[in-house]
């Protein structure tokens, strides 16, 4: 059994749907489900077996605790994060409690029961740490990517928050031999993203007839990389990684925001051309956040090297299937952004 944090959030919902697509070793889901947990990403479970969800705070030690004892799982997949830059911004403390806090009280629950279990089960034991490659700060254009030697230069209370998580993790390692495994990925874009996120929002604010926001001149490059690759990288690294190392996972995608702009203007009018001109009339440029990260690449041949792993998606492949999942799911969206998902966890999960 495996015990996933912030299984309801973006990446680690995608992780769940596409683990019991060949899987069916049962998932302890623990979610505090803030707002952008939703369990209705997570409907097609209802009822199985496999999925025991868990609505918890990952900072309740006690709470956590609880769940080892009762489950008992052979290794743990920590997802749950406070991940969105603008927010941190403007509310540092949360990414802090839930990014620092909240990992440091995985690991500490994780030491104590690993350290009770048989010889056997301790060293088959695995805690996978999913964190970001913003903990290596920003690069000049011709900089060369982000290895996992990287010096850790976090420029934003979130990513100073996860380099905080990343460094407790090496800690617990080397400290006391907890199997730990770290994940350093690029940017996430797929099925199922709160609909804060770039690519989200904009098809959502396209479809609607709203401005396309675009910070700064919209030079900022980001390596790109498909959900789907990202759930199977870890499912990699979970399944054959070498407990204290750091594997980065990426795209081999990078790509400037205008152009993923236009990219997702172009798909989209291909798909449902506008009456009148195009999705593209409606970018708008917006003062840039302060401090804003002008370029990450991730350097992924170690993950490649040692466990095969190698994302399938390209750029067109990849935005293109995000673009048609979101046209065919628009009540998810909808839900998503009107709060009744919420309205909908209550009714569903309050007795349980």
């Amino acid at each position: 059994m495996l015990l996933l944090t912030g299984g309801a959030g973006f990446i680690g919902a995608n992780f769940v749907l596409d683990w019991f697509k060949s899987n069916d070793e049962p998932i302890v889901n623990v979610d505090k489900l803030t707002y952008a947990g939703n369990l209705g990403t997570l409907r097609s479970l209802q009822g199985d077996a496999r999925h025991i969800f868990s609505r918890t705070d990952i900072c309740d030690a006690a709470a956590v605790q609880a769940l080892f004892e009762q489950h008992k799982p052979r290794a743990v997949v920590h997802f749950a994060a406070e991940s969105h830059v603008d927010r941190s911004i403007h509310g540092p403390g949360a990414f802090v409690q839930t990014n620092v806090v909240g990992t440091f009280t995985m690991l500490e629950a994780a030491r104590q029961y690993w350290q009770g279990l048989p010889d056997d089960e301790r060293r088959a034991f695995r805690f996978l740490h999913v964190s970001t490659d913003e903990v290596y700060g920003s690069l000049e254009p011709a900089d060369p990517p982000f290895s996992e030697t990287t010096p850790y230069q976090p420029n934003s209370p979130y990513s100073a928050s996860k380099a905080g998580s990343d460094h407790l993790a090496r800690a617990y390692f080397h400290t006391y031999g907890l199997p730990v495994l770290t994940t350093n990925c690029s940017n996430n874009y797929g099925p199922y993203q709160f609909p804060e996120k770039l690519i989200p929002l904009t098809i959502a604010n396209a479809l609607a007839g709203k401005p396309l926001p675009i910070y700064g001149d919209g030079s900022n490059v980001r390596d790109w990389l498909y959900v789907g690759d990202h759930c199977a990288a870890i499912r990699e690294v979970l399944a054959r990684g070498k407990p204290g190392e750091v594997y980065n996972v990426g795209g081999w995608n990078e790509q400037s925001n205008l152009d993923v702009v236009h990219l997702l203007c172009d798909l989209l009018q291909a798909r449902r051309p506008k009456a009148q001109g195009s999705y593209r009339d409606q970018i708008t440029f917006v003062t840039d956040r302060p401090g804003h990260d002008r370029r990450y690449a991730i350097d992924a041949r170690k993950i490649e090297r040692e466990l095969g792993w190698r994302p399938a998606q390209t750029f067109q492949t990849g935005f293109a299937a995000t673009v048609d999942w979101y046209l065919a799911n628009q009540e998810w969206v909808a839900d998503v952004m009107s709060g009744d998902y919420l309205k909908w966890v209550e009714t569903n999960y309050q007795e349980r």
